[in-house]
């Protein structure tokens, strides 16, 4: 592991965690939780597997990353953050809120999964109507499926489909975006291509005011 050879614990840091790849590996164990070699490089696209396996090496030299056998009858290694590497949430936290306003910049090319919407989903959405019934959202992105889901106050993400999910967003992962974010109200969404099939107030009641949909007298609607 290369040094910075600073007495700074920002370039001490670094020296840890400022190589390539290895922040967005923890940020995949942060999103999957204990993962396989495999998962981790279906979540890294681009990064080749000599060079994953060097980064979880260090990673675990430094105490960031553990091995475990996945119970049986699964005959395979999972990885998983330390609780040392776990404290990183916080700076990946803080890194996903700074590079919002670059998300602007989406190439066709760029890579998308599902289980990156968590942050976004962490960052921006709020059970607005604790009371009510848990309802839960399908998020189609491209060919990603996740489902949001809302209760007493809390608000998840999980991987997969639900067909009896109350309401089903799709579209791709710019417009989804910026619907969370509150940048583009759910009705200048879907008029820009956004597609919202079942129930609108189960997505109303988790995007951020900026988002909901205009009343009729223009205010915003709860």
């Amino acid at each position: 592991m290369r040094s910075y050879g600073q007495y700074c614990s920002v370039a001490k840091a670094l020296d840890v965690v400022g190589d390539r790849w290895t922040l967005l590996i923890v940020r995949e164990l942060l999103a999957r939780g204990p993962s396989r070699y495999t998962d981790l490089r279906s979540g890294l696209p681009g990064i080749a597997t000599n060079l994953l396996a060097d980064r979880l090496r260090e990673m675990e030299s430094a105490g960031l990353v553990n091995r475990e056998d996945a119970p049986p009858p699964v005959a395979t290694t999972l990885f998983r953050l330390t609780d040392r590497g776990a404290d990183l949430a916080s700076v990946i936290d803080a890194l996903g809120r700074w590079g919002v306003p670059l998300m602007r910049d989406h190439r066709p090319e760029d890579a998308f999964r599902g289980q990156w919407l968590r942050l976004p989903v962490r960052m921006f959405l709020t059970d607005n109507e604790p009371d009510q019934p848990a309802s839960s959202i399908q998020i189609r992105a491209g060919d990603e499926t996740a489902v949001i889901d809302v209760d007493a106050g809390q608000v998840s993400l999980r991987l997969g489909a639900d067909p009896a999910a109350d309401a089903t967003i799709t579209g791709p992962p710019p417009r989804i975006l910026a619907l969370f974010s509150g940048s583009v109200p759910l009705d200048d969404a879907e008029k820009q291509g956004l597609r919202v099939a079942g129930s609108r107030e189960a997505v109303q009641r988790v995007l951020p005011r900026a988002g909901r949909a205009a009343g009729a007298d223009g205010s915003a609607s709860a």
